[in-house]
């Protein structure tokens, strides 16, 4: 897969198939749940990458820094007040910045979480300003209900990257685009996309919850 970043989304696999696939090389792994991403970080090595991916209310903030001590980012952060919850968090800790991402709801799903298009440049300059704690590395989407994007959404996302690089006096390619899952990541690399989220390709069908 020629993006930069491939996450294997784990959400409701047990740690073993996550430890499979650690075993085989892959350190790159996305949760979407606090409580089962903390219980997971506690037993798995240490130097895997974890991503969190769902959406995070602001009150669950700390307790995600606090008990998964090498998380690698934030994916979902789509508000002013998550945004000051993990910066507040973060001062209380001895690490580098946390990378977190603005989740844009490209789509206009009413089920969905993130920031509406043309709402991204002002939380991406809140985040730059107010949140030293915080590194803001990029924008991410979900796909539509089946899993899979129009390239609407795609192309829809990238413009949203134009905006905040304007805006922020950055080059368009110092952000990521993580945009594409199992049933679209081929279309969205297409379209851009530097980190894909993949789950069933990887894992299979994923238990029920």
């Amino acid at each position: 897969i020629n993006a930069e970043y491939m996450g294997a989304v784990s959400k409701l696999h047990p740690s073993h198939l996550i430890q499979e696939a650690y075993d085989a090389g892959h350190r790159c792994f996305g949760e979407n749940y606090v409580i089962e991403l903390v219980e997971k970080a506690r037993t798995l090595p240490k130097d895997i990458r974890w991503h969190f991916i769902g959406h995070l209310q602001s009150n669950k903030a700390k307790q995600l820094l606090e008990g998964v001590p090498h998380l690698a980012c934030v994916e979902t952060v789509d508000s002013a007040k998550l945004a000051d919850k993990l910066h507040s968090a973060m001062q209380s800790l001895d690490r580098p910045p946390l990378r977190v991402f603005i989740q844009v709801n490209t789509s206009g799903e009413e089920s969905k979480s993130g920031v509406a298009p043309g709402s991204e440049v002002e939380l991406a300059q809140y985040i730059r300003e107010q949140c030293p704690q915080l590194e803001f590395a990029g924008l991410m989407t979900i796909g539509m209900p089946d899993y899979t994007s129009t390239p609407a959404n795609f192309q829809c996302l990238v413009a949203c990257r134009e905006r905040v690089a304007t805006a922020l006096q950055l080059h368009p390619s110092n952000l990521q685009l993580s945009m594409g899952m199992s049933g679209d990541f081929e279309a969205a690399i297409a379209a851009g996309s530097t980190n894909v989220r993949v789950g069933s390709t990887i894992f299979g069908a994923r238990p029920a919850h």
